[in-house]
């Protein structure tokens, strides 16, 4: 188990080396030509992994194939979520930046829903020396499928650099430092509870001992309350703000981590099981788009592309490879099936201080909250 979740880590090494280049790339020649760029070397990398022969046929190829493909992919996904997360929050409305920018994550969720029923499928058709002789494969080819789609849809988008008043003149990065330092802290605390969310499959099996088929309801469920909610909440932080968004559900995620893995990991049920997940997949969707949508918006678009990519690599390079790695090494070293939970306890305690610390970035609350201070300013004068 170990071993595996280090190969699956080995892909989140490429990342900040992704968000460079090709977030650069995005910011230098447009967002159009680094999202297909990402997008073809996603596809490379996902039929590379699916058709690499076993190691029966090749001998030690095969993990090394493994491993590069894993890289390629990592370094293509370092760089997509810069360009795309740009691009949508330039192609919308700006009172509106909210509910179009989650179209980002949303579709994150999306494929999450999708692999787990993939998952789910696939559990319930082959056996478990099936899934791991060949079943895998099918789940990587599925998704490799909607590549070509996916280039043509690319294709045919409008440039929105410099529409949102891009340029390659020099921009003081200094201003943008205290941004880029939160934005590491609010998306490293989110990635580690997301990793904890998509891992409660692997926690099902390996420390629950429940079957796969009822562990792949987990995924499944991580990523229904995604396309349900993620929607919702970037709608409601244009109407009420990103920090509020941030903090309510945040804070009620906090308080909801602890008893969640305990009653999950105590009765040892499907419902347990998917109603904890259930919960804390629900509270954590609420609260991470609009942290996302809050960085995005805080970069200037001259270097709104790699600032975003950098930043969300980095922390998903330190911590979405090695949360799982993680959890399962203290689960195992403490005989705490409750461990899991305390690692995502003190990341969410470390982003919600980080929350507080932010400034709202929602175009209307920020026009009322300068209207504010003017007005507050003129009373004092007149008094």
């Amino acid at each position: 188990m170990l071993a595996s979740l280090g190969t699956f880590g080995v892909g989140f090494v490429t990342r900040p080396i992704g968000g460079i280049v090709i977030g650069r790339m995005g910011d230098r020649l447009g967002r159009k030509p680094a999202m297909i760029l990402s997008f073809s070397l996603m596809g490379i990398a996902i039929t590379g992994l699916a058709l690499t022969p076993p190691h029966s046929m090749i001998g030690v190829a095969a993990p090394v194939l493994v491993i590069f493909f894993r890289m390629i992919q990592g370094f293509a996904l370092g760089g997509e979520v810069g360009p795309t997360t740009a691009f949508l929050l330039e192609a919308s409305p700006p009172q509106q930046r909210g509910f179009y920018t989650a179209f980002q994550f949303w579709s994150q969720d999306l494929a999450v829903l999708l692999a787990g029923l993939v998952g789910f499928a696939l559990a319930n058709t082959l056996s478990e020396q099936q899934l791991q002789d060949f079943g895998w494969r099918i789940a990587f080819l599925v998704g490799a499928a909607i590549v070509p789609f996916g280039l043509m849809m690319r294709r045919s988008l409008p440039e929105t650099l410099h529409a949102a008043g891009g340029t390659r003149a020099p921009v003081a990065l200094r201003p943008y430092l205290p941004i880029a330092a939160l934005g590491l802290i609010l998306i490293a605390s989110t990635t580690i509870g997301t990793y904890i969310s998509t891992y409660m499959t692997t926690y099902a099996i390996a420390t629950l001992h429940m079957r796969s088929n009822v562990a792949f309801g987990a995924t499944i469920v991580v990523g229904i309350t995604g396309v349900a909610f993620d929607l919702v909440t970037g709608a409601l932080s244009d109407r009420i703000g990103r920090k509020p968004m941030m903090l309510i559900p945040g804070v009620l995620l906090l308080a909801s981590i602890l008893p969640a893995f305990y009653v999950s990991s105590h009765y040892r049920t499907a419902a347990t099981l998917l109603g904890a997940t259930a919960v804390l997949a629900t509270l954590a969707a609420l609260s991470v788009g609009p942290i996302i949508i809050w960085m995005t918006e805080s970069f200037t678009p001259s270097i709104r592309s790699a600032s975003v990519a950098i930043v969300y690599a980095v922390a998903i390079a330190l911590f979405g490879g090695t949360t799982q790695y993680s959890v399962t090494w203290l689960i195992r070293a403490t005989g705490n099936p409750l461990a899991p939970a305390w690692y995502w306890t003190v990341a969410q305690i470390i982003g919600i201080a980080a929350m507080c610390a932010t400034r709202e970035s929602a175009p209307l609350k920020a026009v009322q909250a300068e209207i504010a201070v003017q007005l507050k300013k003129v009373s004092n004068r007149a008094g």
